[in-house]
């Protein structure tokens, strides 16, 4: 106890050496109690420590730590160099005319050609896209039209008649390639093949489809002939002749009628270019149901509706109608009409099945083909071109 007491700071200082303090921990304060070497009670020493640091708080809650600060360095209009926060304005337009501006176009370089004249190479840019393998597939199996027989082609340019095409293509006056071709069947693409007819040419584009209904007046004959004056096809004589200016550069269709009305008959026909529509709703094959309202001299009786719905031979067939309805009698219309409903479309067929029931056929006119009819507004002789949806009713999907 009297070495202990000899010396309290010697005591203190080996108290320490023994018992190191964490580095981590400042002292904050060392306070000793008063020492008397007569005193019998222990030594006790007072020592406290400071508290730990604090730490930052997060960046989210403390806006200082929001804000991060980019110092700049820019030349002043004093010629100075100094610091700000913000970047230069030159920069920033800089920066938005680039975003703005369009992306310069690839360069595609020739390669030189050996000339004595100059060895310089041409630069060019490439005008037409480059499609893949797909897109190009998708074309030629989806948008391109296949080869067609010449026949066709040569119909649907304009040139003749289908029929008259083949007899061209026969006396040897068609040409394909600078060759002269006889076979109405060999398949051509008019977009490139080289086509001569009597030593024109045949246009590479090929007319648009076109599609019209005609209420036929009585008199007028549907044929395409050229000798023919009251043909159906030269009621659309100003339609033609406008062509030009509502179509430049287009090729005028050669027009003809889908079936036929004898020269007596009236009302609905169908006039359009397009050979394959033509032959799909004039083929007995489709069985599109024909609309008539025929007008006859005397009294109707049972017996004649009984006559009429029996059929008869037609052509060497016998034709039975759809259906036969003796209409209501109207004040402004004395005799009596019948409406008679056909599919063969066979020639003079509602003529024959009225005659062979005993009556006399006043008028005929037709008013139906398939799910269209006749507009009531159209008047003789004029014509409305059809949309899609009534060349759907007709039973045609392009």
């Amino acid at each position: 106890m009297a070495s202990v007491a000899s010396s309290p700071i010697s005591f203190a200082a080996s108290f320490l050496r023994t018992k190191p303090f964490p580095r981590f921990l400042p002292i904050r304060t060392l306070r000793c109690a008063p020492f008397s070497s007569s005193s019998s009670e222990p030594i006790e020493f007072d020592i406290s420590f400071a508290p730990p640091k604090p730490t930052p708080s997060s960046p989210r809650g403390n806006a200082a730590f929001q804000q991060l600060f980019i110092p700049w360095i820019v030349r002043g209009e004093d010629g100075k160099l100094k610091v700000q926060s913000q970047p230069p304005a030159q920069l920033i337009h800089a920066l938005a005319d680039a975003t703005t501006q369009n992306p310069k176009k690839k360069v595609k370089k020739k390669k030189p050609q050996a000339s004595s004249s100059s060895s310089s190479s041409a630069v060019t840019t490439s005008s037409e896209p480059k499609l893949s393998k797909a897109a190009r597939r998708y074309y030629n199996e989806n948008i391109k039209e296949p080869p067609q027989r010449l026949s066709k082609v040569l119909a649907a340019a304009g040139v003749a008649s289908r029929r008259t095409s083949e007899e061209l293509i026969f006396d040897g006056k068609v040409t394909v390639n600078g060759s002269v071709c006889t076979t109405p069947q060999t398949r051509v693409d008019p977009t490139r093949d080289i086509i001569y007819v009597n030593g024109n040419r045949v246009p590479k584009k090929l007319p648009p489809k076109v599609y019209f209904a005609l209420n036929k007046p009585k008199g007028y004959i549907c044929s395409s002939g050229e000798k023919e004056t009251k043909s159906v096809v030269s009621l659309f004589d100003e339609f033609m002749a406008s062509w030009d200016k509502r179509n430049p550069g287009t090729p005028k269709p050669r027009l003809f009628t889908v079936g036929r009305l004898d020269v007596a008959t009236t009302g609905l026909i169908i006039v359009t270019n397009d050979g394959d529509f033509a032959q799909k709703l004039s083929h007995p094959s489709s069985s599109l149901p024909k609309e008539y309202i025929t007008t006859v001299a005397g009294d109707v009786h049972k017996r004649h509706l009984m006559a009429i719905s029996e059929g008869t031979v037609v052509e060497g067939v016998h034709c039975v109608p759809d259906s036969v309805e003796l209409m209501p009698k109207q004040h402004d219309i004395p005799r009596a009409r019948l409406r008679i409903v056909v599919h063969e479309g066979r020639n003079h067929e509602v003529r024959e099945l009225v005659k062979n029931a005993g009556l006399e056929v006043y008028s005929l006119k037709r008013v139906r083909i398939g799910g269209f009819r006749l507009p009531s507004d159209l008047g003789l002789g004029k014509h409305v071109e059809l949309k899609q949806s009534e060349l759907k009713a007709l039973g045609w999907k392009s």
